[in-house]
């Protein structure tokens, strides 16, 4: 959001993002509860204290609604397998890494999960989500921590394996696609973009809105091809052609990070039969599960 907003705002914008009258801007910078100061007679309020003052309000009991106990954003099998297992009392709303973003945004849930795929500072390959999170929470009082690191590559039906050990193999193939907010989806445009003739040379091998549906269309025919994960080839008896290795977060609200059901699933999450569904899933690495990525606020 800071981004979007100039570095003083103006009374008029003050009133607007807050959604109140202009009047009341007035009398909180009166009261001097507001941050703000002035030049020649005009009411400024500097964006990233204003942020700042917003959040720290929002993280006040009682300021800020109680979310739904629905974890948002991209799918992941292991995940669904442990909100459901765990007895948490968490619900799940799966619909790709933005959306997630956006819906928590909303108040829509109290984490999401995500795999967004960024250029890494030191321009060494790519980075997952810690940059886009910086960049959009900066003030915000939630915590990105590290769910898994997952195998994702190509999933294609017993035998085909050795159809493809380069891009270029992917032409003239039914390619399964997914929505434009999901993680894999930003990843594989990624890939194709690089490739300026690959793109129109591949089929499209219909629409999947998460890991298991982009596997069944290779399971059922109506795609030759899915850039998935090596978990729901291996659910399905398909074959796998690793690619990259990407990390999954989840990005929790810190005023739910520590309430019973959220620290109920990491409680399971500890616990052997967890580590052990991991390697029944197969291509998740979960050593370093619950470890913070980054600090808002």
């Amino acid at each position: 959001m800071e981004n979007q907003l100039p570095l003083y705002l103006t009374t008029h914008e003050m009133a607007d993002l807050l959604r109140v009258k202009e009047r009341k801007i007035y009398d909180l910078a009166a009261a001097g509860e507001i941050p703000h100061s002035r030049a020649t007679g005009k009411l400024l309020f500097p964006r990233d204290l204003i942020l700042a003052w917003i959040d720290q309000a929002s993280d006040s009991p009682g300021m800020e609604p109680a979310r739904p106990l629905v974890i948002l954003g991209s799918h992941d099998p292991l995940l669904e397998w442990a909100v459901r297992e765990s007895g948490s009392g968490l619900a799940v709303f799966f619909d790709g890494s933005l959306d997630g973003l956006d819906r928590f945004d909303a108040n829509e849930g109290i984490a999401a999960g995500l795999h967004v795929p960024e250029d890494r500072q030191d321009g060494d390959g790519l980075g997952w989500n810690a940059v886009t999170i910086a960049n959009r929470y900066r003030y915000r009082p939630v915590v990105l921590v590290e769910w898994a690191w997952r195998q994702r590559g190509f999933i294609v039906q017993p035998g085909q394996a050795g159809r493809i050990g380069m891009l270029r193999d992917l032409a003239g193939l039914r390619l399964v696609r997914r929505q434009p907010k999901a993680g894999s989806q930003l990843l594989l445009e990624r890939l194709l973009g690089a490739e300026p003739d690959l793109a129109c040379a591949v089929g499209h091998g219909g629409l999947a809105r998460d890991e298991r549906e982009a596997a069944l269309a290779v399971l059922g025919g109506e795609a030759d091809v899915a850039f998935g994960l090596a978990a729901s080839a291996r659910q399905f008896k398909l074959d796998f052609i690793p690619w990259c290795e990407e990390r999954f977060d989840l990005l929790v609200s810190r005023r739910d990070w520590f309430e019973p059901p959220f620290q109920k699933l990491l409680a399971f999450c500890r616990r052997e039969e967890f580590a052990e569904m991991a390697r029944r899933f197969g291509g998740y690495r979960i050593e370093a599960l619950g470890e913070p990525r980054f600090n808002g606020g």
